[in-house]
């Protein structure tokens, strides 16, 4: 199975975890699995799900199972039948900007300062962060290389000038050649379980309640760019995802772009409220008379303003003699 799995150039954490899931189960079945039944993987997920176990611990086990009884194994019989369980669609904790800020400035020393604002400011993650090299920093182009990130992509992301202010900050300390982040035989980089570490600790320190992780900037990351009006794609290309609908998610997160949608009910509201304020139509015979009043009411006011006319313009005559009279 190992060998298997080298073939097709797992990295060595999966690999690790599909032989950890396939020695449980050979525990449970209590011999060699290769001599297992459909019916013994059905009892193995029935005691996952009768002990608590989570849906995607218990999806990764069959996932492990699977390869082993179909690429290794060859037991289609077996691995055709194994079925997954339906994971609920949790919304991701997004940090505000003020929150983000009182992290940033929480972290101890330059060194987790400028990885977790890497984190954020270009919407990397761990794995991505903790292998950058300093010649992935390009500041002639402000960009920032991604070597290789998840599904084996590379891609560009941008470089801020605070970043890279961060960044210059941490590299004066210890002026570091291979990794950007390198641990503390200062050869290999550094790891994920320390940065997380001190992801934690800076958000104690900065009085932050929610489940903080540096993935957790990754998402505040794409929020804030979607509610400050990026485009979608733009969001997809950055964070390197293969399908749109990963990146859809945080259309349901960001909320100041769902409050500055306009529900329905005010416009129902508004088209009431202007109904109420036009007169009603009347019916065909009530216009037709209401027509003729209109007529006669025009009439009446021409008829009036031709005596009004008159009557001025005789006035103007007579005083207009008078005053010729008293000149003679």
């Amino acid at each position: 199975m190992i060998e298997d799995m080298t073939i097709r150039q797992f990295t060595p954490s999966t690999q690790h975890t599909y032989v950890r899931f396939v020695k449980d189960f050979s525990i449970f079945f209590g011999r060699s699995p290769d001599k297992a039944a459909f019916e013994d993987v059905r009892l193995y997920q029935l005691h996952l799900a009768s002990h608590g176990v989570s849906p995607c611990t218990m999806n990764g086990a069959m996932t492990a199972l699977r390869f082993f009884f179909r690429v290794t194994l060859q037991r289609f019989d077996i691995a055709n039948h194994i079925p997954l369980v339906p994971q609920p669609q949790r919304l991701p904790v997004v940090l505000s900007p003020e929150e983000v800020a009182r992290l940033l400035e929480a972290a101890r020393g330059p060194k987790y300062k400028a990885a977790l604002a890497v984190a954020y400011g270009a919407g990397l993650r761990v794995s991505e962060i903790v292998s950058l090299k300093v010649s992935d920093i390009d500041s002639k182009r402000m960009v920032i290389r991604v070597d290789q990130g998840k599904r084996r992509k590379d891609r560009y992301v941008m470089l801020s000038l605070h970043l890279l202010e961060l960044l210059r900050t941490w590299w004066l300390v210890q002026r570091p050649r291979g990794y950007l982040f390198p641990g503390r035989d200062h050869i290999s980089p550094l790891t994920e379980r320390h940065l997380r570490r001190a992801c934690l600790q800076a958000a104690e320190a900065a009085g932050i309640t929610k489940r903080v992780s540096p993935h957790t900037l990754r998402h505040s990351f794409a929020t804030h760019l979607l509610e400050r009006k990026v485009d979608i794609r733009v969001i997809q290309a950055l964070r390197g995802h293969t399908k749109l609908d990963t990146t859809a998610i945080y259309t349901r997160v960001a909320t100041k772009t769902i409050q500055e949608v306009t529900s329905p009910l005010d416009y129902l509201i508004r088209r009431s409220a202007d109904a109420h304020n036009v007169p009603k139509l009347d019916k065909p015979g009530e216009q037709a008379t209401s027509r003729r009043q209109a007529k006669s009411t025009r009439r009446t006011r021409r008829k009036t303003t031709s005596k009004l006319t008159k009557q001025t313009t005789v006035k103007k005559q007579a005083k207009a003699w008078s005053k010729r009279k008293l000149r003679a």
